[in-house]
């Protein structure tokens, strides 16, 4: 499935992206009264497959009765599709020839850092670039979203741990990231984690492991690669995580960008993210995020 988020009164409602539309759960539950006590997207997240799979029968249901209520998507605030983490873990330098273009050896071991949940936004939304940045980076990047309390699993076995997958942009400031040798708060400015526009269930998703991903700012072209390039892999990333600290249901992980962001370009070529861009990054079978830059007043 599809699962997304929008926002309805100030309140983010979960919605299922169908080949009829978007349906808004909510209000489709209390059309369907007899067909109710199902989950929101927090909720389903710690759910196990047979709760997944009632929400599938309901859909299902609901589309052949024609009872569904749909949302037209154009008209949707998206909000992000995942909106309450309990943890947000990043990995640095986990593709090779971004590593090549940074001048930066490859890791032993994955480089983690974290981000906080006043960076989530979501699909369409605007992004003020602080005042104190002149270098604003954009990194196309593989989320997986845990389903399970997730402790010392194995590489074999961790996989079996994600709920689901979606498209994420890890916004950067580059002046700030680089100003000390901890990198965070070039990483936690407001809005600097959009995600989405779905949150794509793992049943969907054969390999994460060969995903094309790409980056284009104003329709060029900037990142075209594949997450076979990852250093680390998704299952080992998430079995080197777990020996450290138990990842929760909803944990959001960030698994590194690939190679063309402007921070890899020769200095005289960087042109970072300017008021009035726009930047779309998307991921193969998980869809296409764009947001829209402006000034911070």
């Amino acid at each position: 499935m599809k699962l997304l988020t929008f926002d309805k009164q100030g309140v983010y409602q979960l919605g299922v992206q169908t080949e009829q539309g978007i349906i808004d759960i909510a209000a489709s539950i209390e059309k369907n009264a007899n067909l109710n006590n199902l989950p929101d997207l927090t909720s389903l997240i710690t759910c196990n497959k047979e709760e997944t799979a009632k929400l599938q029968h309901f859909i299902e249901t609901i589309v052949a009765q024609e009872s569904a209520v749909f949302v037209e998507e154009e008209q949707i605030t998206w909000g992000p599709c995942v909106t309450k983490p309990h943890k947000i873990i990043c990995v640095g330098l986990n593709y090779r020839k971004h590593a090549d273009e940074t001048n930066a050896p490859y890791p032993e071991v994955p480089i983690l850092f974290n981000k906080f949940d006043n960076t989530l936004t979501g699909h369409n939304s605007e992004i003020a670039i602080p005042n104190v940045t002149k270098e604003l980076d954009y990194e196309v990047e593989l989320g997986i979203v845990i389903g399970k309390k997730t402790k010392i699993v194995t590489e074999q076995d961790a996989l079996d741990h994600v709920f689901g997958y979606c498209t994420v942009n890890d916004l950067s400031a580059r002046d700030l990231q680089m100003r000390t040798h901890q990198w965070l708060l070039g990483k936690t400015c407001d809005k600097f984690s959009p995600i989405g526009p779905y949150l794509v269930t793992a049943d969907e998703i054969t390999d994460p492991n060969n995903l094309a991903l790409k980056t284009y700012v104003n329709g060029e072209v900037r990142q075209n690669s594949n997450t076979a390039d990852m250093i680390f892999n998704c299952a080992e990333i998430i079995s080197y995580i777990s020996q450290h600290m138990t990842l929760e249901p909803g944990d959001i992980i960030l698994t590194g960008t690939p190679e063309g962001v402007v921070f890899g370009y020769p200095q005289e070529q960087q042109v970072y993210i300017q008021p009035g861009d726009e930047v779309t990054v998307e991921i193969e079978k998980l869809g296409s995020l764009t947001n829209y830059f402006v000034a911070e007043e």
